[in-house]
């Protein structure tokens, strides 16, 4: 078995101090859940999502490896009332992507039972408030994106652009399960600086909080240990001025 690396956890009431020291926080499972207030069989309960997403038709390094659905929402903070968009391109400037940028990329949308289950709004609405104490805006855009990298062809890439960032203000990287892969080590490094850390998330809820403005960020490719391995991630992008499109950087 490889060597997991452990990542340095932040308790939830210092996740703000963690993202203005260093430009990036650790939630354990048991965090996530004390943050949202939610169960965590109420967080497992979406993990069988991750079995009906669909091939990623716009990897353009040849792989068949990546599965994803896709889902925009808007929070208002004040209210905390969570509204789902209307179905839109996944789009990011080549400054950001510079492999997959500049492109309307069309996914399948997340399901709607997905969507409505018990843990979805306390997690996408804890996670705009938290950020919000950091950043002060009245409203968030939140991107969703469920992944699945598998290995059933040799390696996966969890981030074939490399080290990047996403052109939004936040990102959570939570994963969902990860089973019979080694590598996908989880690398964190200063924008605009030398410093950097690296390591492996390999509890299932546990999850990955970045300044996108500070820090860039990459996962390395994984490596199958049986004819089954995958790791499943859900990315959340928060922006406050609206969602990204042609003509906006």
């Amino acid at each position: 078995m490889s060597l997991l690396l452990s990542p340095p956890v932040t308790e939830p009431g210092h996740i703000c101090n963690a993202l203005r020291e260093r430009g990036y926080a650790v939630l354990g499972a048991d965090g996530l859940s004390e943050l949202l207030d939610v169960e965590r069989a109420s967080l497992q309960a979406l993990a069988p999502y991750w079995d009906d997403l669909v091939a990623d038709a716009y990897l353009r390094d040849g792989g068949r490896y990546r599965f994803r659905r896709h889902a925009c929402f808007e929070l208002e903070l004040a209210s905390g009332s969570l509204r789902q968009s209307p179905p839109r391109a996944h789009w990011q400037p080549l400054e950001y992507n510079a492999l997959h940028g500049g492109i309307e990329r069309w996914f399948e949308p997340l399901a709607p039972d997905m969507v409505g289950s018990p843990a979805w709004a306390p997690l996408l609405g804890a996670l705009g408030t938290r950020f919000a104490q950091r950043k002060p805006v009245p409203r968030w855009y939140i991107e969703a994106h469920a992944f699945r990298i598998d290995t059933r062809e040799g390696i996966g890439r969890p981030t074939p652009e490399g080290a990047h960032r996403d052109g939004v203000d936040f990102v959570a990287v939570i994963l969902v399960e990860r089973h019979a892969v080694k590598g996908g080590e989880t690398r964190v490094f200063e924008a605009e600086g030398p410093d950097g850390q690296r390591f492996t998330l390999h509890e299932p809820w546990s999850a990955l909080l970045l300044d996108d403005q500070r820090v860039v960020h990459e996962t390395t490719p994984i490596q199958p240990l049986a004819a089954d391995g995958r790791r499943d991630t859900l990315v959340l992008t928060f922006r406050a001025d609206g969602f990204q499109g042609p003509g906006q950087s």
